[in-house]
Formats: structure tokens, sequence, C-alpha cells
């Protein structure tokens, strides 16, 4: 894919951009009081936008604050509005999504790109993971397919459908390690090793839980090991980790019915 660095425009220093009015428009500071996840929409198509807003307004815990229709116009919104979440069209006019996904990443680290595909482009989503995106959602999912996977990445950091595993794998296999595998895995535990796995394979902090009889903090202090002893920062690293070392079964990455709470 040709990409854009040339396009992109540098941020704009603003002297009263962390001032208290300014932060109460934030997304990420709305959530802490009002408890809803906020989230701007990328697509250069009306009718996708609109389809989206309206799905999300009868989700009592999301809120889109803003829409967008093409990558410019989405970096200077997300600079404006700092939403939780982007659901952003990987395919766009001007700046396509992947490119832009790298641009958000490294200016807000905090905030979490969600990819929108009409068609699944293995190769495509791969780059845009390794830009940083945390999950992808294709725009033949339903409302509730939308919805919890918006709330899985904002809550747990990452949201892999079980038919990119496959993918994942073969691209990470791919890729030299400093260091080797069998030294990596002898740092950990068996239980920390399962745990690993069941983050890998798209289970949330609860679900591991419940498998092993835990309550979320210990499986949240289980991963706060894991993260010191490889030294990865959060989850997506773990299970990019996992996917590398090939630690997932066949049976762990053949998909699994997404649970309705």
């Amino acid at each position: 894919m040709t990409e854009h660095p040339s396009s992109l425009p540098p941020p704009i220093p603003d002297d009263h951009e962390n001032g208290p009015d300014t932060q109460r428009q934030h997304g990420t500071h709305d959530h802490k009081t009002t408890g809803l996840i906020t989230v701007l929409l990328v697509d250069d198509h009306t009718l996708v936008r609109e389809g989206l807003r309206h799905l999300l307004s009868l989700e009592d815990d999301l809120q889109v604050v803003g829409e967008a229709v093409d990558g410019l116009d989405a970096l200077q919104k997300i600079r404006k509005l700092h939403p939780n979440v982007v659901l952003m069209d990987i395919m766009m006019p001007i700046v396509d999504g992947i490119t832009l996904t790298r641009q958000v990443v490294q200016e807000f680290p905090d905030i979490a790109v969600i990819m929108l595909t009409m068609y699944r482009q293995n190769q495509q989503m791969l780059q845009a993971m390794k830009n940083g995106a945390r999950g992808y959602i294709p725009k033949t999912a339903s409302a509730h397919e939308v919805a919890e996977t918006i709330r899985t990445v904002y809550t747990e950091g990452l949201a892999i459908k079980p038919e990119m595993t496959r993918a994942i794998v073969g691209e990470f296999r791919r890729l030299a390690d400093t260091v080797s595998s069998n030294q990596a895995i002898d740092l950990l535990t068996e239980k920390e090793l399962e745990i690993i796995r069941y983050v890998a394979a798209g289970f949330s902090n609860r679900e591991i839980a419940e498998r092993l009889s835990y309550s979320e903090k210990t499986v949240k202090n289980y991963l706060s090991i894991i993260f010191q002893k490889l030294h990865l920062r959060d989850r997506t690293q773990v299970a990019i980790f996992a996917l590398r070392h090939g630690l997932l079964s066949d049976e762990e990455m053949t998909p699994r019915p997404l649970k309705k709470e």
C-alpha cells in the first residue's frame, strides 16, 4: 500500500490546550466523569457514518462525539476531541487508514484505533496492527458485535477476531526475535503460559478468571508479572508474544462464538 507520510500535518501547539476547559471536552476526561466511552467515526461514506451513529446511540455507555470524512479531517478531529476510541475506515481518500493509524498511535498512544473494512483483507489488517490498530470490525458486523468490540478494545486493550489469528501467526513466525523462544518461555511458569494463551485467544480478564476459578484481580496480578518478566507494556504485546512463539494450539485458534452478556 502506498503511504503518504508527507500528507500528515504536524501537531499545532496550543498554549491553552491542556487547560481545564479543554480537558473537559476531551473524551478521555469525559469517561472518568460520565462513564461513557467516546467514539469518533471516520469513513468517507455518509451512509456508513450515519448507520454507525444510529447503532451506537442505542448503547447507554457509548457516545459518538464526532465524524470525519477523510484522513486529514480525522486527524484534526482527533486532536480537537481526543476520543477514547476511533472507528476508522481502512480505505480513505487523501490519507489511508493504515497510515493515519500510525500517526494517531504515535501522537496519542492512549487513543484506541479500530479498523473498519468491507472485505477481509489479511495483509492490510496485519499492517494496520503493526501500525498500532487494536482491532477491526467488518462492515457486515452486527450492532452487538460493533458495540462489544469497542468495549473490549477500551477495557482490555485488544480485540483480535479468531479468523485473523492464523494470518497473524503466519506473519509473526517470519519475524526474527532478539530473544530465542526457549529463553523467553523458560522465564514463565505453566500458569503464566496458560494465561498468555487465553489473552492471545481473545479472552477478557473476566473470562480468564472464570475459566481458572480466580478473581479478576488475581488475573491482573498475573498479567503484571508477565509484563515485567517479558519487558512488555500491555495485553497487545502479550498476545503478539504468544502468536510469535506459536503458543496457541489449533483448537485455540478455532473461532469461538461471541459471548453475549
